[in-house]
């Protein structure tokens, strides 16, 4: 008599997580892609490229003006003095110094200026997809862009539709 009373309970969880198992949904998104595909993204990437340009044409300037200083020197230096030639050396490599320098700073600034443009992107792309899975009652919504989801059935629900249509793109 135990023995029955063990095996309905048991039969009964196993059966009432099996129905709980049945009910859940799952959905899955490509984020990379959909926010590539957003215009405030194509907008954003259009500001930075800008930036860029702006950066590396300065950078290019000061290239030529260190290739100018460069060729005066060898033109003169076997006919220069020891402290004016060497003067000349530290201001070339002061000046090469003073390129790298600004090369780093001109990718940290392109780092932040992309990270500030991205930001608020991300934020309305992150805020859309919860309210499409609270919407669509779903347990989760995994990013297959990530590579992490190594499976996902036809029964994944794609949210990129829903979530363009809750960003007001098509």
């Amino acid at each position: 008599m135990k023995l029955l009373k063990v095996l309905v309970v048991i039969a009964a969880v196993a059966f009432a997580g099996k129905v709980q198992a049945q009910d859940l949904k799952f959905g899955h998104i490509n984020i990379q892609q959909m926010v590539s595909e957003l215009p405030d993204k194509i907008a954003a990437d259009q500001e930075l490229q800008s930036e860029a340009t702006k950066l590396q044409e300065q950078l290019q300037v000061m290239q030529q003006d260190l290739q100018g200083k460069y060729n005066d020197y060898m033109a003169q230096r076997d006919s220069l003095p020891d402290l004016i030639r060497a003067t000349k050396e530290k201001e070339i490599q002061d000046y090469e110094q003073r390129m790298q320098q600004y090369s780093q700073m001109a990718q940290q600034t392109l780092g932040q200026k992309e990270q500030q443009l991205l930001q608020p992107i991300i934020v309305r792309v992150q805020k859309a997809i919860e309210e499409v899975g609270q919407e669509q009652g779903l347990v989760y919504i995994f990013d297959i862009s990530t590579q992490v989801v190594v499976y996902h059935s036809d029964k994944s629900v794609d949210c990129a539709p829903l979530v363009k249509a809750k960003l007001g793109v098509q």
